[in-house]
């Protein structure tokens, strides 16, 4: 894989952009909204770094990854995200795409999906709720208050914690020590903006106007979200499959070895249907 492979993009939307990175040569588009962290850094110029775990499905499938739009409004909405999800799709000619969606970017892909439903073929949502319960609100409203303080290293040490198991933590401390002493943005306006639009969210209402394959995915032991957001989902979206990840926790996506495998399976699964 060269950098060549990597594409770096934007879409403009309204008066700002949306930066997206794109890798693989597959006739099949994924599409990936990532969590909060999102707030945090974007994907811009980082396609060669994001592209490795991808690999293996370059030949089948053209993997995206998008940010939010660089400038959110006061008041931008699980809703509003997915709106403008959906234009810059079609702006892409990449709609009727397979859509994985991770944490907070489960919840736009959850409105994605009920309210665009030309957008998404096939939606898997991971570590993710269908509305801001007490356990979410909880973390994410802790991160809110030690972000106005400033204090990243305190943010980013909460957020490790309640991500990912003890066996990852304890295996990789020194590392994830490292992580708040660099990557301070400068400053904390986007992550307030998605924060918010988090703290806010209830996709309930339109959870039945979901009609696309739809595989979840939750961690056992999950602090950020909770151990029954998973659950709750499958009750409230018709069809749906569950996969519970024993013992693990937020993180799962990225501590469990075959979960690309599980997720692109499923993908492959229903593409052979139509």
């Amino acid at each position: 894989m060269s950098e060549a492979d990597c594409i770096n993009g934007a879409v403009p939307i309204g008066d700002t952009k949306m930066h997206y990175v794109r890798f693989g040569s597959g006739a099949k588009n994924v599409v990936i909204i990532p969590g909060l962290s999102d707030g945090l850094t974007t994907v811009k110029n980082k396609a060669f770094l994001l592209a490795k775990p991808y690999r293996p499905y370059f030949d089948d499938f053209t993997v995206y990854i998008f940010s939010r739009k660089n400038d959110m409004p006061e008041g931008y909405s699980i809703s509003d995200m997915a709106d403008d999800q959906a234009a810059v799709l079609k702006a892409l000619g990449a709609e009727n795409a397979f859509v994985l969606g991770v944490s907070q970017g489960g919840m736009i892909s959850q409105f994605l999906a009920a309210l665009h439903p030309e957008c998404v073929r096939a939606l898997a949502l991971t570590v993710t709720a269908p509305y801001a319960n007490d356990v979410l609100r909880a973390a994410v409203g802790s991160w809110v208050e030690t972000a106005k303080r400033g204090d990243h290293k305190t943010l980013m040490r909460d957020t490790a914690e309640k991500s990912y198991s003890d066996a990852y933590l304890s295996k990789h401390r020194i590392l994830l020590r490292l992580l708040g002493l660099i990557g301070k943005p400068r400053t904390y306006e986007r992550f307030f903006r998605n924060a918010d639009a988090i703290l806010n969210f209830d996709a309930r209402p339109v959870l039945d106007r979901i009609t696309c394959p739809v595989l979840i995915i939750g961690g056992e032991r999950d602090k950020t979200v909770g151990t029954d957001a998973a659950g709750e989902l499958h009750e409230l979206i018709a069809g749906s499959k569950l996969h519970i990840y024993e013992g693990a926790g937020h993180a799962a996506y990225e501590e469990e070895k075959d979960f690309n495998k599980r997720v692109f399976g499923f993908f492959d699964e229903q593409g052979a249907k139509i």
